[in-house]
């Protein structure tokens, strides 16, 4: 079970983590495509995520699985939460996939 996703040396444990391969539209390879779900709490730490996913394109980690390779964001969400309020809770989505 994949509990742990690293993008770049920014560690999340994660829930829900899928994983699947899809063909290029360019060439004959398959790409990598991971998705999952975690929690950030509202305030600072909302704000340090967001800022952070806005680099779009990761080094991507699977401990678990020793995967490993470079993805971009193919799909993202969060939940509505009172951003500001430390104790709020939001769940985000994320889907990542391999870029060639």
């Amino acid at each position: 079970m994949v509990n742990k996703v690293v993008l770049n040396d920014f560690e999340l444990t994660v829930s829900n983590y899928k994983e699947k391969k899809m063909k290029s539209n360019k060439t004959e390879t398959y790409l990598t495509l991971v998705s999952f779900e975690f929690e950030v709490s509202g305030g600072e730490e909302y704000h340090v995520v967001t800022k952070f996913l806005y680099e779009n394109v990761f080094d991507v980690s699977i401990p678990n699985k020793q995967l490993n390779f470079r993805g971009k964001i193919n799909q993202y969400s969060t939940s509505y939460t009172d951003f500001s309020d430390e104790n709020s809770i939001s769940e985000f989505f994320l889907e990542l996939k391999e870029v060639e």
